[in-house]
């Protein structure tokens, strides 16, 4: 987790593909916990083709009973079936706005949001953009992306910075 923290949460990211691994990761994290997923990210990054969403969008029913039994993942089917979805919705993002990074980062008029300086102020667990994205994503069809979840992609991907203000990651 210290690496993760120190050297990956809260990087602005603007790379279609990994903004969806880390939403479909943020998705299959619901109820479990970060360090589970974090666990498992390099089965996902394996079972979904290193999250190449023109690969992705072509699973059917196959793949989704394969990946069932991949102990490397979340076998969950309702979240597998989703990634599958999620995939085709990015593709749709990319010929409707260009990109993913286009429609997420217009979340916060393309910049990160940097929490208040005071340390004792608690994180959000979400805010009006995690619920404005959330629902742009829902509307274009995307699931397992609630406010919540959202939230938890934004700030993975750096479009909200909630690091300390000690933190020698804020502002970077």
């Amino acid at each position: 987790m210290v690496a993760y923290h120190d050297d990956e949460w809260g990087t602005p990211e603007h790379d279609d593909r990994r903004l969806f691994e880390l939403v479909t990761l943020e998705g299959a994290q619901a109820g479990l916990s970060w360090t589970t997923i974090l666990r498992k990210r390099e089965g996902y990054r394996r079972a979904f083709a290193g999250f190449d969403p023109a690969v992705v969008a072509q699973f059917g029913t196959d793949d989704v009973e394969r990946l069932l039994k991949d102990a490397t993942i979340v076998r969950h089917r309702g979240k597998i079936e989703s990634t599958i979805a999620n995939a085709a919705r990015v593709l749709d993002v990319q010929r409707d706005v260009g990109s993913l990074d286009s429609l997420v980062w217009s979340a916060v008029d393309g910049a990160p949001i940097v929490r208040g300086a005071d340390p004792s102020t608690p994180i959000p667990s979400e805010t009006a953009e995690s619920r404005a994205l959330s629902k742009e994503l829902k509307r274009r069809g995307f699931r397992f992306v609630g406010p919540t979840t959202v939230y938890a992609f934004m700030q993975a991907a750096g479009l909200v910075d909630d690091h300390d203000p000690t933190c020698f990651r804020r502002n970077t």
